[in-house]
């Protein structure tokens, strides 16, 4: 577990240059793609024929996930990022804002990791959309919902947004989740790790930098809500991959779904600093983060960061340690809309752009594999 509760200046072990971001949030839009039609006849397929409905779906659906996921994170790089403000190349000895130094706190590679992850986000969703136009399927395109107003505190682009960070209410079970031996594929049921209600997890203006707890509170929701989005992406590509056809499409969500783990995997590290010391036990405006090891409880054990064997298949079998949920009940599209609502991701968002998002995870959750 690493940390650093002073930090002043980045750790100069990475070249990386900011302009990625904003050259990739282009894809936002999905209007920036380039179609290639040729390469739907040197896909692995070999063929041209295109895919089932039910691929088109799951892979529609997966675009329009990468988007909202996209979204998000720019926000948090933008304000807590490797590089806080505008798209230049990284000055390895710039100056942290209280932000990103609060997030330093919890891993002194924090900003860097949370640039990475955005990085990441903007490739899975370019891809996606990349590879249906290939296809001849249309991308999917939410420019006209990007309409949210964000932050406004300094580093913060002036852009419209499709989620808001700043009332969120995070779901934290996940953190006891992965600590349990049961699963919720059969039945089994977990209570906050934390009570995080109508909390904002970016600073909201200029005024959110100031004090060390206030901003440390700040930094820890997001933290937790970190993990939250990428169990969330985990479980979400387990599910839809077992509805997928084309082996080339199998491909895709396996090779996308096993990245969005090795976020997940970071992120429970991260958020596990949160709640010991020396961070914890911080206190802000009626929201406390303990420490999570006085006392000890090893549902909450902050150092466990790997998933704990649990039931799987049929609970008569031995534990096995995976991603669960992987059923589509509780992971699959319709459970990620429900879920991302219930966040107060949508805070604020036009009713169109809920219905069109229920729409499409009810049409990928349909999908079933065809052999």
């Amino acid at each position: 577990m690493k940390r650093n509760s002073n930090i002043a200046q980045v750790n100069n072990r990475r070249s990386f240059l900011r302009r990625s971001l904003t050259t990739g949030a282009a894809v936002m839009g999905g209007t920036a793609l380039a179609g290639n039609k040729a390469f739907a006849q040197n896909s692995e397929s070999g063929s041209s024929l295109g895919l089932t409905l039910g691929d088109i779906a799951i892979l529609r659906f997966l675009a329009a996930a990468e988007l909202i996921e996209s979204d998000l994170w720019q926000q948090y790089a933008e304000l807590g990022g490797l590089t806080s403000g505008q798209p230049i190349e990284v000055d390895m000895n710039q100056q942290l804002n209280s932000y990103q130094a609060a997030l330093s706190n919890l891993d002194s590679d924090g900003p860097q990791y949370i640039t990475s992850n955005t990085v990441d986000e903007i490739s899975h969703a370019t891809f996606l959309n990349g590879y249906l136009e290939s296809k001849g399927v249309d991308p999917v395109d939410f420019s006209e919902f990007q309409t949210l107003q964000g932050s406004t505190a300094a580093g913060a682009l002036n852009i419209g947004r499709l989620t808001n960070l700043m009332h969120l209410n995070v779901d934290t079970s996940w953190f006891i989740r992965y600590r349990s031996a049961t699963n919720p594929d059969f039945g089994a049921t977990f209570p906050q790790a934390l009570t995080i209600t109508n909390r904002t997890a970016i600073p909201r203006t200029d005024a959110d930098f100031n004090g060390t707890d206030h901003i440390q509170v700040i930094a820890n929701t997001a933290a937790f809500h970190f993990g939250y989005i990428e169990q969330g992406g985990s479980s979400l590509y387990q599910a839809l991959s077992q509805k997928v056809s084309s082996l080339e499409v199998l491909k895709i969500t396996l090779g996308i779904g096993g990245d969005e783990i090795a976020h997940f995997l970071e992120w429970v590290d991260f958020a596990g600093n949160g709640v010991q010391a020396p961070v914890a036990p911080v206190t802000d405006q009626g929201l406390t983060f303990p420490n999570f090891f006085s006392p000890l409880n090893p549902l909450t054990q902050p150092s466990l960061i790997f998933p704990v064997p649990c039931e799987f298949i049929n609970p008569q079998l031995p534990h096995c340690s995976v991603i669960r949920p992987s059923s589509d009940k509780f992971g699959g599209a319709v459970a990620t809309i429900a879920s991302f609502t219930q966040d107060g991701l949508f805070f604020g968002q036009q009713k169109q752009f809920l219905q069109l998002l229920q729409r499409m995870a009810e049409e990928a959750d349909a999908a079933v594999r065809q052999c």
